[in-house]
């Protein structure tokens, strides 16, 4: 092999070196990522295993980088997935990590999407130094056991389109920022151990289609804001403390499909307004302390896939316009104290005794005959 020949395939062996180095991760986020899995503890999956190397950027489990700059913009571990990493421990699909996360995640600058989901015992706080991750636009950590309060500043990560803390130990009070979120389009803080009020400019947030807060020990009212969220599909407060009256404003969303006030301490009447709402097919009120008669507002447009309004201190009649509707699959109105003819025909004829008992004078099918 001639001298010009060695030196050709040094210099190609050198700009490989050069060139894999340039295409390389920042050592600053290889480090920051290190330090995250110095304080996470995975004992079955092995998945921080491939965490080795110079280059976060490659054939690191569960990271992604921008290719033009090579800056880490994923990091998304789900314990609960179709991952073939998780089929290696015969667990059911599903993995198992202890500690904390570490604030070395906020070294990450270009981050946009933070995935740590479903892994049971990752305990500790939020760390308050995510709420100035500028780019962020998915923050997932449900099924772990986070304590602590959310961020006070969460309302700086105007990015933000996924905000999911679900099945947590997260305390203290929804912080008032939360509403600064204007991106945002699915919030899910339901299952944790959160105190103080939904706050009362909720509505603020315009681009949201979920909003799931129950099973927490929430207070106060429903905001009445909430009626001006037009692209809200979905609001779950159940299973919480919630009182006064159900604002009429909320059988008036055109695109609201499932509303679950259940389990709470609300009063007053159902508004009309809500019973007749063409758009709700999920409709829960049960076990509150709602009162008055079920209005006689339904009608051919009217679609329930599951109606409840159990376990109330609902008076009158069973309207007879349910029989008018298009559809209703469940219907539970027991537990109250209504009286009178059961309705005959659709849906009535498909429905068991469960969905009347313990009323104060009802009768017909499926119950007794009308004396």
């Amino acid at each position: 092999m001639g001298i010009f020949s060695f030196n050709a395939i040094a210099l190609a062996f050198l700009l490989a070196i050069i060139s894999g180095a340039v295409n390389a991760c920042p050592p600053s986020d290889r480090e920051a990522l290190l330090a995250l899995s110095s304080s996470l503890k995975e004992p079955y999956l092995g998945i921080f295993d491939s965490w080795k190397g110079t280059d976060c950027c490659s054939n690191w489990y569960g990271i992604s980088c921008d290719p033009t700059t090579h800056r880490v913009t994923d990091v998304s571990l789900r314990g609960e997935s179709e991952d073939p990493i998780l089929q290696k421990t015969g667990r059911s699909s599903s993995g198992y990590m202890t500690g904390t996360i570490n604030p070395s995640i906020c070294q990450l600058d270009r981050l946009t999407t933070l995935i740590i989901a479903d892994w049971k015992g990752i305990s500790g706080e939020i760390p308050s130094c995510l709420a100035s991750l500028p780019n962020l636009r998915v923050l997932d950590l449900i099924g772990n056991s986070l304590s602590g309060k959310i961020p006070d500043q969460i309302g700086n990560l105007q990015k933000l389109t996924v905000l999911n803390l679900a099945d947590n130990k997260i305390n203290g009070e929804i912080p008032s920022s939360i509403i600064q979120l204007s991106s945002l389009k699915h919030l899910d803080l339901s299952n944790n151990l959160l105190t103080g009020e939904v706050p009362a400019n909720f509505g603020n947030l315009k681009m949201l289609s979920r909003a799931l807060l129950s099973g927490n020990q929430l207070t106060g009212t429903i905001p009445i804001s909430i009626g001006n969220m037009y692209r809200l599909a979905d609001l779950d407060i159940s299973r919480n403390k919630i009182q006064g009256q159900i604002p009429a404003q909320l059988g008036k969303m055109k695109v609201l499909a499932t509303l679950d006030l259940g389990s709470n301490m609300l009063t007053g009447e159902i508004p009309p307004a809500v019973l007749g709402s063409t758009g709700l097919g999920i409709l829960n009120l049960s076990r509150n302390s709602l009162e008055g008669n079920i209005a006689d507002v339904f009608g051919p447009k009217s679609y329930f896939m599951a109606l409840d309004l159990s376990f109330n201190n609902l008076k009158g009649s069973v309207p007879g316009s349910l029989s008018s509707a298009k559809f209703v699959g469940h219907l539970d109105l027991s537990h109250n104290h209504l009286c009178g003819t059961i309705p005959v025909g659709t849906p009535f004829d498909h429905l068991e005794a469960s969905s009347f008992d313990s009323n104060d004078c009802l009768c017909g099918n499926p119950l007794k005959t009308c004396k």
